[in-house]
């Protein structure tokens, strides 16, 4: 029986040092079962680089291997891929899962990045450029939120020597202390910013699937929207997939084996109706 199940996974940060994910074929596992696949952003990193031609040649790499050894595969974008491909969205089960990589949630794309306060910057000039009906309009704030992401060079992400990642990703994402504080602020305060923006620009979906803070999760909202978080292939806390069938939608841990990776323990499952 043909499989009807789409699998969706975010923040694969490939050719990041930090990434667990060294080898694509490492996530074939992943890919049985599936009818297709859906990557929620942060697939990698094509922003500017210090290393000429590196996010070029990590980009030919991922689409060779996805066009041989994948399913039909959807690339949504992310902010560290914000041109990886002209969709933002997708909406799935006759509108009934409203799917975004989350960065849109915050005015300054990651709140405990050093790049913040000129990120908060450049979004807030090119939302005031847009005519004023526009300003509000889920597409319009995609577009601006992806230039300006596209803006914004690498910085530990294209480090290659080891010690020298170590020190970048400390500086860029640890140091000050104050910034763990940003992450869990982020943490907290991702799941409402989710479900508010589902119920804005999409008010018939029940379920809004998020990537972007790493954390992988589940939370019912007052509001009667269910987010969920697909985490991240960077530790600490790992990553999860979710397939959406036509009856159901399944969160799933993604456990690594043999060095390879694949679904794991059901986290949480919800019935979906008829599509709309």
């Amino acid at each position: 029986m043909p499989s009807d199940v789409i699998r969706i996974l975010s923040d694969l940060h490939y050719g990041d040092r930090g990434s667990r994910l060294r080898s694509w074929p490492t996530l074939r596992p992943l890919f049985e079962g599936a009818a297709a696949l859906v990557l929620n952003g942060d697939t990698l990193d094509t922003r500017p680089s210090r290393v000429p031609g590196a996010a070029s040649a990590l980009r030919a790499e991922m689409e060779e291997f996805f066009r041989r050894s994948a399913p039909p595969t959807t690339f949504l974008t992310g902010n560290h891929d914000p041109d990886l491909s002209s969709h933002h969205t997708l909406d799935l089960a006759g509108g009934q899962v409203f799917v975004t990589h989350g960065d849109i949630l915050f005015e300054d794309l990651v709140p405990w990045s050093q790049d913040a306060p000129l990120v908060r910057r450049l979004i807030a000039e090119q939302l005031a450029a847009l005519a004023p009906g526009a300003r509000g309009a889920l597409e319009p704030r995609l577009a601006v939120f992806r230039r300006v992401a596209a803006a914004i060079p690498q910085r530990h992400q294209a480090e290659r020597n080891g010690l020298k990642y170590a020190a970048g990703f400390l500086a860029d994402t640890v140091w000050p202390p104050a910034r763990i504080l940003r992450v869990l602020r982020a943490w907290r305060q991702a799941p409402g910013l989710a479900a508010a923006l589902t119920r804005r620009h999409r008010p018939l979906a029940r379920f809004a699937l998020i990537g972007h803070i790493h954390r992988p999760g589940c939370w019912r909202l007052p509001n009667g929207v269910v987010v969920l978080n697909t985490g991240s292939f960077c530790p600490p806390l790992g990553a999860a997939l979710i397939d959406v069938r036509p009856t159901r939608l399944t969160l799933r841990a993604v456990v690594r084996r043999r060095g390879e990776f694949r679904p794991g323990a059901v986290l949480a499952e919800f019935p979906l109706g008829p599509a709309a």
